[in-house]
C-alpha cells in the first residue's frame, strides 16, 4: 500500500505538470494559428492509448506510459519524428511557416509556465500550510545548535547568526539552506565579537556521508505517524503523540540532534525516553542501518515565537524559494561534471516516488511538485536536442543567420537528443531499481 500512495503522488504531481506543460506549448502555438494534431498526457508508446477523443484539429488523449506528455505541432520536426509531413509543401497553419521569433515563443511556453507553476505551488505551501516561521531575533536569543561536523569547521553551540555570504536573511530557513551547504562565509557573533567561519564548497559531502547537524535551532520533537515500513519504534512501544525526550542517555536539543543521534547509533539497541500525558516513559529501541526508528516526526520550532507569512511576505519568499531551486540545480548539474557529485545521485522517477513518503502529506505534494516543476524547467531549457533548449538553440541560430538551419541536420539532432535521453533515463532508473534491491534483498 505505502508504494502504491507513493506512486499515486508521483503520478498526479507528473500530471499536473505535464499537463500545464504542455499547455504553455498549445496555448502558444494556438495564439500564432499554429495547428496542434495532438494534446496527449503521457506517451502512447506503440499507438496505445488509455483515452481520446477529438474536438476541431486536435485529438486530446491520455497514453499509457506515465513518463511524460507531449503536442504534436503540425510542421514542426519533433518526438514523433514524421518525416512524411515534412516532405510536403508548408503550409500556413504549420510551425515550419511560422517566423522565427514566433516558434521560439511556442518552444519556450512550456518552460515559462512550469516556472509559474513552482511560484505558485511554493506561495500556497507558505500561506495554506507553513503560515509562520522563526525570525532570526527568536534564534539569536538562545543561540543556534550545532553538530559535530559543523563544530569541526569552527561553530560553537550559542552563536548568534549575522550574515552568510554578506547577505543578512530574516528566516533562519535561509541560514541552514543548500546556500551554505555548498560553501561560503558566515558570519557569527560569539561572547560579544564577530567571527568569519569558511565553509568549505564541498560541505554537503561531509554532511552527506555523516548525517550531522549542519545548524539548527531548539525544538521538540514528537512522534506524528508511525512507520508501516519500519516497524523497530511500534516494537518499542511508541505512540502518536509522544515527545522524544532523550535518545541513548542524551536530552534532545533539535530534530538535526535527532538524526545526529541515530545516525551514530544505527544498527545498535538505545534507550529511548519520551513525555506521554505528562510522564515520562522510558522504551527501548532498535535503529536501523540509515539512522531511523520508523516514525514520521512533528517538529515543533519555539511555537510561542513564530512570526505569519504575510501576502506580502509569501510574495517575497515564494521567490526566493523558486530561485533557489533553479539557482542549484545548475550549481548541483556543475558538480556531477566536475564530479564533486556522482552522476549516480540523479533519480529517476522510480527514486522520486520515495521523497513523497508512504502518507500523504498535502504540504509535503505542493512543496515537492512545486520544486520538480521547477526543476522541469531547468531541465527542458537544456542545450539538449529533442528537448525545449534544443530546439530553442536552433531558432536562435535562426534569427542570427537569417535562415532555418537545414532540415536533415534538426532530424540527425532530434534523434541524437532522443538516444541521449533515452540512455540517461534507462541509467537512472536502472541504478534507482538497484537501490531498492540491495536494501530490500541484500
Amino acid at each position: 500500500m505505502a508504494g502504491l500512495i507513493m506512486a499515486g503522488q508521483l503520478i498526479l504531481a507528473l500530471a499536473i505538470l505535464v499537463t500545464f506543460h504542455e499547455l504553455g506549448h498549445y496555448l502558444a502555438a494556438r495564439a500564432f494559428g499554429i495547428r496542434v494534431e495532438k494534446f496527449y498526457l503521457f506517451f502512447d508508446a506503440f499507438g496505445k492509448k488509455l483515452f481520446s477523443f477529438k474536438k476541431g484539429d486536435t485529438e486530446y488523449g491520455i497514453g499509457w506510459l506515465p513518463i511524460g506528455g507531449y503536442v504534436k505541432i503540425s510542421g514542426m520536426i519533433d518526438e514523433s519524428v514524421d518525416t512524411e509531413q515534412m516532405k510536403s509543401e508548408p503550409q500556413p497553419w504549420e510551425f515550419r511557416s511560422k517566423p522565427a521569433w514566433q516558434r521560439f515563443i511556442v518552444m519556450i511556453g512550456g518552460i515559462v509556465v512550469n516556472l509559474i507553476l513552482g511560484y505558485v505551488f511554493y506561495l500556497v505551501v507558505l500561506l495554506g500550510f507553513q503560515k509562520d516561521y522563526v525570525t532570526m531575533d527568536t534564534v539569536n536569543q538562545h543561540g543556534i545548535i550545532v553538530g559535530p561536523v559543523a563544530e569541526a569547521i569552527g561553530f560553537e553551540e550559542g552563536d548568534k547568526l549575522i550574515s552568510l555570504n554578506g547577505e543578512t536573511h530574516k528566516r533562519f530557513r535561509d541560514y541552514s539552506s543548500l546556500e551554505a551547504m555548498f560553501g561560503g562565509d558566515m558570519v557569527v557573533e560569539r561572547d560579544g565579537e564577530q567571527k568569519t567561519i569558511t565553509i568549505p564548497s564541498d560541505y554537503f559531502k561531509v554532511l552527506k556521508n555523516n548525517k550531522g547537524a549542519f545548524i539548527d535551532c531548539r525544538s521538540t520533537v514528537w512522534v506524528k505517524e508511525l512507520s508501516s515500513e519500519l516497524d523497530y519504534a511500534t516494537q518499542a512501544g511508541m505512540l502518536p503523540g509522544d515527545e522524544i525526550i532523550s535518545i541513548n542517555d542524551t536530552a534532545l536539543k533539535s530534530y538535526s540532534h535527532m538524526v545526529t543521534l541515530l545516525w551514530h547509533a544505527k544498527e545498535k539497541t538505545v534507550p529511548v525516553v519520551v513525555k506521554r500525558g505528562g510522564e515520562e516513559v522510558s522504551l527501548t529501541s532498535q535503529v536501523d542501518t540509515g539512522g531511523r526508528l520508523g516514525f514520521r516526526p512533528k517538529v515543533i520550532e519555539y511555537p510561542n515565537e513564530r512570526t505569519a507569512y504575510t501576502f506580502g511576505s509569501a510574495i517575497k519568499y515564494s521567490f526566493k524559494e523558486s530561485w533557489d531551486v533553479i539557482y542549484y540545480n545548475v550549481v548541483g548539474l556543475g558538480k556531477i561534471f566536475s564530479g564533486d557529485v556522482p552522476a549516480k545521485e540523479v533519480k529517476s522517477i522510480i527514486g522520486m516516488a520515495s521523497f513523497f513518503g508512504a502518507k500523504w502529506d498535502w504540504q509535503r505534494f505542493w512543496s515537492l511538485t512545486a520544486m520538480i516543476s521547477l526543476a522541469l524547467a531547468f531541465m527542458n531549457a537544456l542545450p539538449i536536442p529533442a528537448l525545449d533548449g534544443g530546439h530553442m538553440v536552433f531558432l536562435t541560430y535562426e534569427m542570427i543567420v537569417g535562415k532555418p538551419a537545414p532540415e536533415r541536420v534538426l532530424l540527425v539532432a532530434q534523434y541524437i537528443g532522443m538516444a541521449i535521453l533515452l540512455t540517461l533515463m534507462a541509467l537512472t532508473m536502472g541504478n534507482d531499481i538497484w537501490q531498492i534491491i540491495k536494501s530490500k534483498f541484500l
